[in-house]
């Protein structure tokens, strides 16, 4: 099997600029933490979902750290950060801006509303109503807005945040497969452990850790980042492993919609992120069946009986997986120029 590494000898690949990425990948991650206690794994795929130029949605019940985490990372990367607190009667004028009259120059000027940032926190998405859930769409997918027949750039490195609560559901609207198909990852906090929430209640003693965290890093060393991840080398038989993967989900029993050609793709570009922040310059299989869930669970849609009869969507990619013949693991190869 060819190494990856010599794959990418002829792509201008520079292995000491993809070490200075990774470094400061990590010292995004190390401060990220400094506020989000017990969570590192969940802290780790967060960062994957925006290093591989993803959405994230999370999912969990009140208090468990969601809004936190979408500040600490904006404030780790000295990025502009809004927030949207969705409610039923939010427009989608109120995201993505609107057209007002100037009676001096009798024209109309747009305003820009707040997905013109860089780092969105849509909280609660799933109490807004369809209409302004969709005004997310083209925002997530197409990095730009359109008003009044022109098209309006957001920027490059816009990266959504979203939260629902499992609880609560009077008045919600639950997102349509088409929207959550547009995350590229969905993660669960969960509660912290014992250790973990004494560490957090001794650190917000006196006011929020959020308050002291300093920037590590800036624009240019997130656009970096990202693009160090799509040179991480992704072998023909890894690839074949992630489409197997993907397919599996579609013929298991009980399950109404499978993933799409869209979920292989992001299992491939977070396995890739998950690789670098790894430290690897190539995929493993291991780092696909660690991605596999938060990408996904929330994209496979149960039949009413399996539910009923209380299967998960966790469940049916755990038997998927198990399916799929695992490849052998690539080998590094020798070192660039060698």
């Amino acid at each position: 099997m060819p190494s990856p590494l010599h794959d990418r000898r002829s792509s201008g690949y520079d292995p000491l600029v993809s070490e200075a990425a990774r470094a400061k990948a990590l010292d995004i991650e190390a401060n990220v933490r400094r506020v989000v206690r017990g969570k590192d794994d969940r802290v780790r795929l967060a960062l994957v979902a925006l290093f591989a130029r993803g959405h994230l949605l999370v999912e969990d019940v009140p208090g468990t750290g969601k809004t936190v985490l979408a500040r600490a990372i904006a404030r780790s990367l000295d990025a502009t950060f809004r927030r949207i607190q969705c409610t039923q009667d939010l427009l989608p004028s109120d995201m993505t801006g609107v057209s007002v009259f100037d009676p001096k120059e009798l024209t109309f000027t747009f305003r820009p509303g707040p997905v013109f940032t860089e780092i969105l926190l849509a909280d609660e998405v799933n109490r807004a109503t369809p209409r302004a859930q969709s005004a997310l769409l083209e925002c997530m997918e197409e990095r730009q807005v359109t008003a009044d027949g022109k098209t309006y750039r957001l920027s490059p490195l816009f990266f959504v945040v979203a939260t629902q609560n499992p609880v609560e559901l009077e008045g919600t609207f639950p997102l349509p497969e088409a929207q959550l198909d547009r995350f590229a990852l969905q993660l669960r906090l969960g509660y912290p452990a014992q250790d973990a929430l004494v560490e957090i209640i001794d650190a917000q003693r006196r006011e929020h850790p959020l308050e002291r965290l300093s920037p590590v890093a800036d624009r240019d060393d997130l656009a970096a980042i990202q693009q160090a991840v799509t040179e991480v080398a992704l072998d023909s038989s890894l690839a074949r492993y992630v489409a197997r993967v993907v397919e599996a989900t579609r013929s298991v029993e009980g399950v109404r919609l499978g993933a799409s050609p869209r979920a292989a793709l992001w299992l491939a570009r977070t396995a890739r992120a998950l690789a670098f922040l790894e430290g690897r310059s190539y995929v493993l299989p291991d780092d696909v069946q660690t991605v596999a869930g938060p990408v996904l669970a929330h994209r496979i849609v149960l039949e009413p009986r399996a539910r009923l009869a209380g299967a998960t969507a966790e469940q049916v990619l755990g038997m998927a997986l198990h399916s799929v013949e695992v490849p052998l693991a690539p080998s590094a190869g020798p070192p660039p120029g060698a």
